[in-house]
C-alpha cells in the first residue's frame, strides 16, 4: 500500500454527482451554429486562416497558433464560415472576443486524418508539434498548451501525476470518461510519460468514484502498464487541485512561486491524456470534449459536445426546466456565471450548471467579520483569508501581496465556511484584477517613457550629425579657397579688399582676351567681298565695345 499524505484544510460540500453519472456519455446533437473563439488557451490567440463564405471540413484548421505559447483552433464540423467577428464568449467579464461562426451542413465530414499506428516511431519534437497543431490543451481548467508542458525535461521529471480526482461538486465528466475510455487514457499517459522521461505514473482518483477506479485498474492490467498505479485518494475539496493532489500522492509540498516540475513532478488531467492520444493515434484535433450538463434540468447527463456549441442548445437536450436564472460554467465552488446563454462551449467547459433560485438561493447579506478563523482552518494554501479580505476591501494591495494574495487558488472553501456570509473570493479576485491593472499601467508608462527617451536621444543625435556635416562642408569650402590667397597677396601685398576684387576682375578679362585670341575662325578661306566686309564691320563693333568697357573700368574710383 502506498502511503498517502494530507494537505492543510479542505471542506466536504454535498457532491451532487449522482444526478449526472447514472447514464452513459451521449453524443450531443449538431447545433444550428457553432461559435468558436480563437482564444481558448493560455497564451496568444490563434490567428484566423479562413474567410467568410469558405467551406470547411471537420478538423480543418481555422486558426493557426501565434507565437511561442499558443495553440491551433479547428472547425468542429463541416460547414460554411458565416462570420469572423467579435462576439461574447464564455468569460465572466462579458467582454467580446474574436470568434468564427460556423454553420454546419449536417454531414459532419472529416478532413483526411494523419494517423499513426506506432507513436514510438516519431521523435519527441514531432509529437509535440502534432499536439500543438491539434490544439490539445489542459482540459482540467487551466487550458495550458500541452505541447509546452510536455517539453523534454530529461532526467528531471520522476513522477507524472494523472489527475482523476474531480473534487468539484456536480461535475462528473472525468468520472464517466474514466469508466468508458480508460484504455485510451492510459495510452495517452504512456506517451506523456515517455515525452517527460518520467519513471512512474500515479493516477489519483477520489474514493467516491469506485466504478472509475475499477475501470482504470483493469485497464492498467490489460494494457500491461507496469509503471502505472491507480490510487484512491480521500474525498475532500479541493483535493483535485494540482498542488493538493501532488501532496497527497507523493508527500511533496510545492512551495509558493515554485513549479512542480522543479520538484520532479508534472500533472495532467485524464481528459488531456485522452485528447493527446486521439490526436497522435488517429490524427483527430481537439474539436469536442465531454461536458456535464446538470442543475435545473430534467435529464442531467454527460455529452460529447462540439467546441462552439451554444450552451442553450446543449442544455436544451437535457430538458431545461422553468425557473432557470442562468448558466454556471464549472462547479458551484469555482465556476463562473456566463454573461449570456448563447455563448459557445469552449475547451475549458467541463460542466454547465443550469442555476435556479431553488438550487442556489440568493446570498444572505454579509455581516462583519467575527474573527472566527474558520477560513484559515480550511484554506488549502495555508493563507490568512481574513487578513486578505481586510486588505482587499481597504484597497491596500501592497499589503495583500505581502500576505501572498496570489497563492490563493480561489477554491471558495473560505467563503463556504464563513458564518458572516462574506464573499471572500470575490474580494480576492477584485484585488488581483486591480493589481494586474496597476502593473499593466506601470508597464505602459515605462514603455511610454522609454519611447520618449529614445525619441529625445534620436533628435539630439540627428542635430549633432547635422552640425558635424555642416562643419565638414564649411571646412571643405575653406580648403578650396585657400590656394588663391597667396597669389593675391603676392601680387599686391598692401592691397585692400576692394582693390583685390578689381584685380580679380581684370585677371578674368585678360584671361578671356587670351582665350579669344587663341581661337581661329573657320571656313574663312574663300569669302566674297561682301562677306568679308560684314565680318570687318562686326570686328570693328566688337573693338569699340571693348574700348568702352575699358574706359568705364578705368574711370571707377
Amino acid at each position: 500500500m502506498r502511503t498517502l499524505y494530507k494537505f492543510h484544510g479542505g471542506v466536504h460540500p454535498p457532491t451532487n454527482k449522482t444526478q449526472s453519472n447514472l447514464t452513459p456519455i451521449a453524443q450531443a446533437a449538431l447545433p444550428s451554429k457553432l461559435l468558436i473563439p480563437l482564444h481558448q488557451h493560455v497564451g496568444s490567440s490563434a490567428k484566423p486562416v479562413v474567410e467568410v463564405g469558405e467551406y470547411v471540413l471537420k478538423g480543418q484548421r481555422i486558426g493557426r497558433p501565434e507565437g511561442h505559447l499558443s495553440s491551433a483552433v479547428h472547425a468542429s464540423t463541416s460547414g460554411t464560415i458565416a462570420a469572423i467577428d467579435m462576439q461574447r464568449v464564455a468569460h465572466p467579464s462579458g467582454i467580446p472576443d474574436l470568434c468564427i461562426t460556423l454553420i454546419p451542413d449536417g454531414l459532419d465530414e472529416w478532413i483526411a486524418l494523419d494517423t499513426c499506428d506506432d507513436w514510438t516511431t516519431l521523435s519527441h519534437t514531432d509529437l509535440r508539434h502534432r499536439l500543438r497543431e491539434a490544439g490539445v490543451v489542459g482540459l482540467g481548467g487551466a487550458v495550458f498548451p500541452s505541447d509546452m508542458k510536455l517539453y523534454s525535461h530529461k532526467h528531471k521529471i520522476k513522477t507524472l501525476v494523472l489527475n482523476g480526482a474531480e473534487c468539484e461538486p456536480y461535475i462528473t465528466c472525468d468520472d464517466m470518461l474514466m469508466r468508458e475510455r480508460a484504455g485510451e487514457i492510459l495510452q495517452g499517459a504512456e506517451m506523456m510519460r515517455a515525452l517527460l522521461y518520467a519513471e512512474e505514473v500515479l493516477i489519483g482518483i477520489e474514493d467516491n468514484k469506485p466504478e472509475a477506479i475499477a475501470a482504470m485498474k483493469s485497464a492498467v492490467v490489460a494494457g500491461n502498464h507496469q509503471r502505472m498505479e491507480v490510487i484512491a485518494v480521500p474525498t475532500v475539496y479541493p483535493g483535485g487541485g494540482a498542488k493538493q493532489l501532488i501532496r497527497v500522492l507523493t508527500g511533496i509540498e510545492v512551495a509558493a512561486g515554485v513549479r512542480s516540475t522543479n520538484m520532479g513532478v508534472q500533472c495532467f488531467n485524464v481528459g488531456t491524456a485522452y485528447s493527446a492520444w486521439r490526436a497522435i493515434r488517429f490524427g483527430e484535433p481537439l474539436v469536442s470534449r465531454i461536458v456535464t450538463v446538470t442543475g435545473n434540468v430534467s435529464r442531467p447527463q454527460n455529452y460529447d459536445a462540439l467546441i462552439g456549441t451554444p450552451m442553450d442548445e446543449l442544455v436544451a437536450q437535457s430538458g431545461q426546466l422553468p425557473g432557470t436564472t442562468g448558466y454556471i460554467m464549472g462547479g458551484p465552488m469555482m465556476g463562473v456565471l456566463m454573461p449570456s446563454r448563447q455563448v459557445g462551449v469552449i475547451k475549458a467547459a467541463n460542466c454547465i450548471i443550469a442555476s435556479s433560485d431553488k438550487l442556489f438561493p440568493t446570498a444572505k447579506p454579509a455581516l462583519p467579520c467575527i474573527r472566527c478563523t474558520r477560513c484559515a482552518d480550511v484554506c488549502p494554501s495555508e493563507l490568512q483569508p481574513q487578513e486578505l479580505y481586510w486588505f482587499s476591501k481597504a484597497k491596500n494591495f501592497d499589503k495583500a501581496e505581502d500576505y501572498h494574495l496570489f497563492d490563493c487558488i480561489e477554491c471558495g472553501a473560505c467563503s463556504y465556511v464563513c458564518p458572516s456570509n462574506i464573499p471572500l473570493v470575490q474580494y480576492y479576485r477584485f484585488a488581483k484584477s486591480e493589481i494586474w491593472a496597476r502593473e499593466a499601467g506601470k508597464k505602459a508608462a515605462d514603455a511610454a517613457r522609454e519611447r520618449h527617451e529614445y525619441r529625445e536621444s534620436r533628435i539630439e543625435r540627428e542635430k549633432r550629425e547635422k552640425t558635424e556635416k555642416l562643419a565638414a562642408k564649411e571646412k571643405a569650402a575653406q580648403a578650396a579657397k585657400t590656394p588663391l590667397q597667396p597669389v593675391v597677396a603676392a601680387a599686391n601685398p598692401d592691397a585692400d579688399p576692394e582693390n583685390t576684387m578689381q584685380l580679380k576682375i581684370q585677371t578674368a578679362i585678360d584671361r578671356a582676351k587670351e582665350q579669344a585670341a587663341a581661337i581661329k575662325p573657320k571656313n574663312v578661306e574663300q569669302l566674297t567681298p561682301q562677306q568679308q566686309a560684314e565680318i570687318n564691320d562686326i570686328e570693328a563693333r566688337r573693338a569699340r565695345i571693348r574700348e568702352l568697357a575699358k574706359d568705364n573700368t578705368d574711370a571707377q574710383p
